[in-house]
C-alpha cells in the first residue's frame, strides 16, 4: 500500500543518495519553484514540492540510469504512483519515455532546466543574488547560447508549449519560486533587504 511521504522523509531520501551540495541546492530550487507554481494553480503544494525535491534523486549515484533508478527507489519506498510517474517523466525524451501529462509533471519538466539558467544568471550579477534579478536579464541570457551552455533550452521551450505559457511567464514564476528559497539555495547574495 503506497504511503504519502512527508517533506522530511523526502529530504532524508534525497540526502541518502546525494552528497553533492550543488545537486541538493538544485533540488531545493526546483522544490521552491514547484511549491510556488502549485500555490499559483491552487494545487497540492506539499505534493508538488516533494516531487520537485526528489526529482533528481538518482542522478549523483546512477547518472546512466537517471529517472529509471529513481522510479525503482521510490517504488521500493512504496511512494504513490503519481509521485513516481512525475519524477520519471521529467526526463522525457532524454532518459525516459514517460511523457509528462498532468499539470504537475509538465511544470516539473518545464522548470527543471530553467532553474539552472536563473541560478547562473544570478551568480554573474554583482549581488550574486536571485532576489534582485529581473526576468528581462534572464531572457537576455537565454538568447546567448554560450551562456549556461549546459541548459537545454529546447526542453524549457517544449515544457512551456505543453503548459500553453510563454517562456517569459515561466521565467517570472521560476524566479519567484527561487526567491522564496534564496538562502537555502545559496543565492541570497549581498542584496540589502
Amino acid at each position: 500500500m503506497p504511503t504519502i511521504p512527508t517533506r522530511a522523509e523526502a529530504f532524508e531520501l534525497l540526502k541518502k543518495y546525494n552528497r553533492s551540495e550543488s545537486l541538493i541546492k538544485h533540488a531545493l530550487a526546483v522544490e521552491g519553484v514547484m511549491r510556488y507554481c502549485a500555490r499559483k494553480r491552487n494545487a497540492d503544494v506539499e505534493k508538488w514540492g516533494i516531487v520537485g525535491l526528489v526529482h533528481d534523486l538518482d542522478y549523483e549515484q546512477f547518472p546512466d540510469q537517471h529517472c529509471t533508478k529513481a522510479g525503482e527507489i521510490l517504488l521500493d519506498a512504496q511512494w504513490p504512483d503519481e509521485y513516481i510517474r512525475a519524477v520519471v517523466s521529467h526526463g522525457w525524451g532524454i532518459c525516459s519515455d514517460v511523457e509528462p501529462q498532468s499539470e504537475m509533471e509538465k511544470v516539473l519538466y518545464a522548470i527543471d532546466e530553467l532553474t539552472g539558467l536563473v541560478a547562473t544568471s544570478a551568480l554573474v550579477r554583482p549581488s550574486k543574488s536571485v532576489l534582485d534579478i529581473k526576468p528581462k536579464s534572464v531572457k537576455k541570457k537565454w538568447k546567448d547560447k554560450r551562456f549556461a551552455a549546459g541548459v537545454d533550452r529546447s526542453i524549457i521551450e517544449r515544457g512551456a508549449e505543453m503548459l500553453g505559457v510563454q517562456i517569459s511567464d515561466l521565467i517570472v514564476d521560476t524566479i519567484a519560486g527561487m526567491q522564496e528559497v534564496a538562502e537555502e539555495i545559496g543565492l541570497k547574495g549581498s542584496v540589502i533587504e
